[in-house]
């Protein structure tokens, strides 16, 4: 479940550097967040870091990128091993 950021967001940069993959980067006009590099923060915290910070609530489950949790952990552990 690859998290997205909606048309909501106010650009207020607290997301990005909370992303501990890297996910999070600045669009043509808001951040947008990499699904491939997204694990929901799984494998570094029990939450995802950038939902916590966020003051809009813009940050939402990407529904075109579901996945489990075993499948976020397994996607976090090759993202480790790339390193």
């Amino acid at each position: 479940m690859a998290l997205i950021i909606t048309d909501e967001c106010i650009n207020c940069d607290v997301c990005e550097p909370e992303c501990p993959n890297g996910a999070i980067s600045q669009g043509e006009e808001i951040y947008q967040i990499n699904p491939s590099l997204c694990t929901e923060c799984v494998g570094h915290y029990n939450e995802p870091q950038c939902v916590e910070v966020c003051p809009v609530d813009c940050i939402i489950i990407n529904p075109e990128m579901v996945e489990s949790k075993e499948q976020l952990q397994v996607k976090y552990q090759a993202l480790i091993a790339s390193k």
